[in-house]
């Protein structure tokens, strides 16, 4: 018998587990995901994040939001768990997301094992689903790929964030 301190939880994963299945499926499914996801247009103007910004504007002018991937917890069988398991050990799903600068997603890709890379994943999506127009990037981690698509930090160079705050602005 399991002790009392431990039922809340088992109960809790239980219950988060089989929500989190159907809230995927009605966040990714229409007519939700085709009111509220909605990919970007070369004709889409410059957003005013970037373009009322002088320390961001005409730098960032083509960039269209920010990218990146976060693992889920997730259970899955066993025959499926050693695929699951990210680099911290634990058992997760990769998820691609996309937002905007005014943080309203663009892109959702969910499903990937947790082992799988950010770059692996984008590599899939932007073959499968995600056009991204001519000329327009994303923002993202070293986690991915250097293409024209997206806009990388360079390796092995430390940002210094609190300088560039207190920087005088042109």
């Amino acid at each position: 018998m399991l002790s009392r301190a431990f039922a809340p939880s088992i109960v809790f994963n239980f219950l988060t587990g089989r929500y989190f299945k159907t809230m995927l499926m009605a966040f990714s499914s229409a007519p939700f995901y085709d009111s509220q996801v909605q990919l970007p247009r070369i004709s889409d103007p410059i957003p005013p994040e970037i373009r009322d910004n002088p320390k961001r504007y005409p730098f960032f002018k083509d960039a269209i939001g920010a990218i990146d991937g976060t693992h889920i917890n997730c259970s899955p069988s066993e025959q499926e768990r050693q695929a699951a398991r990210n680099r911290k050990g634990l058992l997760t799903q990769n998820c691609l997301m996309a937002c905007s600068f005014d943080l309203r997603f663009l892109y959702v890709l969910s499903g990937w094992e947790g082992s799988a890379a950010d770059s692996l994943v984008f590599h899939n999506a932007r073959f499968t689903s995600f056009p991204i127009p001519q000329g327009k990037y994303y923002l993202a981690d070293a986690g991915f790929p250097l293409c024209d698509q997206l806009l990388v930090p360079y390796r092995g160079v430390r940002y210094h964030l609190a300088e560039w705050g207190r920087a005088n602005v042109r």
